[in-house]
């Protein structure tokens, strides 16, 4: 049964164009939103360790046992690229049997900390965050930090270790946006041809867990009060919250953990539920 709600908001009203609709609940952690182009959304429900697929119509689970999957991308040759946070790995899943193959679970030699969130570049590099939350023995590597695999595979190198919490990433055109969760600012970078990272900047002074971009260049991040939406320019331009429901027989609002865009459709995952909001513009 869909749930819908208007949307309060003071975002500029050319960018959403409408309710926000509840499609799914019931779970425990939802993350890592991905659209694949064809009308169905792939996400993580984390403490159940699986990854949904919504098909626009239904809920359903995709695979089961993910290894405590987060983040999700699809790789140009349309193969699910997941952060397994228990599991301490990155992977790709190949949609038609979900074989598994693992791009990196280590690096100098010890175990990664808890892969988070992912972004491909236009080569095919795989760039992830791997922070450490938890207990402190959940914490192998010396840093918290930013990692990039070769296209084609190899040894993940580090790429930015001056994050008090890196979390959500996302690539625009030329630019690589990473979100220090702990140290609450985003960050903006270039990227050099081999993966490396250059020209560090604030972008906003705000962490988040999910990172997007749309099509103007604002940046779409998420916090407790909801989507906040800032500029090309770093300047604020107002907050999408979500719906209020009832947890302990009391009622609180929703909190977004990620986003994605599919075309003009913004889908949101927000802890125990799902959800989807119609806007006049579409994702890069």
């Amino acid at each position: 049964m869909l749930h819908a709600f208007v949307f309060l908001t003071c975002v500029q009203s050319d960018l959403v164009a409408g309710e926000a609709k509840r499609l799914a609940d019931g779970m425990k952690f939802t993350e890592g939103p991905v659209a694949d182009g064809k009308g169905n959304v792939y996400y993580s429900d984390i403490p159940n360790d699986r990854i949904m697929k919504w098909d626009g119509k239904e809920n359903s689970v995709w695979r089961e046992n993910s290894g405590g999957a987060n983040g999700l991308k699809f790789d140009k040759d349309g193969n699910l690229v997941a952060c397994e946070g228990k599991g301490k790995r990155m992977v790709r899943i190949a949609l038609a049997d979900q074989k598994v193959t693992v791009l990196a679970d280590s690096y100098a030699d010890k175990p990664l900390n808890s892969p988070n969130d992912v972004a491909i570049d236009s080569k095919g590099g795989v760039y992830f965050t791997d922070p450490s939350y938890g207990k402190p023995e959940n914490k192998t590597q010396d840093k918290e930090a930013v990692y990039y695999i070769p296209p084609g595979g190899g040894k993940a190198v580090r790429v930015a270790d001056d994050l008090t919490r890196p979390n959500g990433i996302h690539i625009a055109g030329d630019k690589i946006y990473i979100a220090d969760h702990g140290g609450k600012k985003t960050f903006v970078y270039g990227m050099n041809a081999d993966g490396t990272l250059k020209d560090k900047k604030e972008f906003c002074p705000a962490g988040s867990d999910g990172l997007k971009v749309d099509e103007k260049g604002n940046v779409y991040t998420t916090s407790g009060k909801g989507i906040e939406i800032w500029s090309p320019e770093g300047k604020p331009l107002g907050t999408i919250p979500l719906p209020e429901v009832e947890v302990g027989g009391k009622k609180v609002r929703e909190g977004p953990s990620n986003l994605v865009f599919s075309g003009k459709t913004l889908f949101i995952t927000a802890r125990t539920g799902f959800y989807s909001v119609e806007m006049k513009v579409a994702g890069p």
